[in-house]
């Protein structure tokens, strides 16, 4: 299954090493034979994750002696299940899925050593134009939601909840029926094909969807959900046990492009993950960057915290997708974090 992913997805990741090529040894006095090659699964293509596209255009893996070939693996259980068999070496996902794993009691489970977003990344997409919405109006309405046991899906839940809206399946009107049954992957396609009242979509998918006239953002449910662990790197247990300088390296190239992008413009983030989205006017990525500087998206640093990660489980408990809290101290590694923060300025 994950070598037809891989094969699907074969632009993708040829884009991502065609990036990589342009930026070798910019920065760094490492050479081919020097660097690690690591295969990086990342949940979906997405300017949300506009640090990673920058680290890997502004040279930063570079310098670390680090070579990325990036696959979309689309969804967090399919970037999981890429992870633990070795599909992929390092995961970008919901830390949701190592909760999981971790809980079917897999002995080489994931461990996040590295956050890269801090807020959910999806907007609230309208077929009418609405400068007034209120979450009121999704009673009777029905949502497409993504699939059921994923981040954006529960978070989304969390937000409707937090609103004091009803969850059911429109028979009441004061009910907000969210659908699970439609795939992230398709979700912005079934919406534009007349599917449901409202669909929550991340970028670029939002912003393709009103460039057609087919739906307008109304809302950030990032901006409503608060601060939560939304995408992290992880790896299997034993994999960081063996690898960790290469691990340590990665944060490092991580933590850069975090700081890159904080500390430069929408159009100069544009500007630098433009490879990745080579079918996107510029101006609509600076229009993207800046929804997403705008709610303050993306994290600071690569620390993962544990009062954030039990948001998390507090939403996924309130979904009904957890019977019981993984251990923070587990499933989660901050040392190259933190190491990263003491030595990169």
């Amino acid at each position: 299954m994950f070598k037809k992913i891989s094969t699907l997805l074969a632009v993708a990741t040829s884009l991502a090493l065609g990036v990589t090529g342009c930026t070798k040894g910019a920065s760094s006095d490492a050479t081919d034979k020097d660097m690690t090659k690591l295969t990086v699964g990342e949940v979906t293509h997405s300017i949300f994750y506009a640090p990673q596209y920058a680290a890997i255009t502004q040279g930063f893996f570079d310098e670390e002696g680090i070579e990325i070939d990036l696959i979309n693996t689309q969804g967090a259980d399919k970037t999981m299940a890429a992870l633990l068999s070795g599909e992929v070496d390092i995961g970008l996902m919901g830390p949701e899925a190592s909760i999981y794993v971790y809980n079917k009691g897999n002995d080489n489970y994931a461990v996040n050593f590295a956050q890269l977003t801090q807020k959910d990344g999806s907007f609230l997409v309208s077929r009418e134009k609405n400068d007034n919405f209120s979450f009121n109006q999704l009673k009777g309405k029905e949502v497409l939601g993504g699939r059921k046991g994923g981040v954006p899906e529960m978070t989304l839940e969390y937000v409707l909840k937090k609103n004091n809206l009803t969850l059911g399946t429109n028979t009441k009107s004061d009910e907000v029926n969210v659908r699970t049954d439609v795939q992230f992957n398709v979700l912005s396609g079934s919406f534009a094909g007349g599917e449901g009242d409202y669909v929550a979509l991340f970028e670029p998918a939002a912003s393709e969807i009103e460039k057609q006239g087919k739906g307008y953002v109304v809302a950030s449910i990032g901006e409503e959900s608060g601060l939560i662990p939304y995408t992290a790197y992880s790896a299997p247990k034993d994999y960081i046990k063996d690898n960790k300088e290469v691990i340590q390296r990665f944060t490092n190239a991580v933590y850069k492009g975090q700081i890159w992008v904080k500390n430069h413009t929408a159009e100069e983030v544009a500007t630098a993950i433009e490879p990745f989205f080579t079918d996107f006017e510029k101006k609509d990525l600076v229009s993207v960057v800046e929804r997403y500087k705008s709610i303050d998206a993306w994290s600071s640093d690569p620390v993962l915290k544990e009062d954030s990660l039990n948001l998390l489980m507090n939403v996924m408990k309130e979904a009904n997708e957890l019977d019981k809290k993984a251990p923070y101290e587990k499933i989660v590694d901050t040392g190259f974090a933190n190491e990263s923060i003491k030595n990169i300025k």
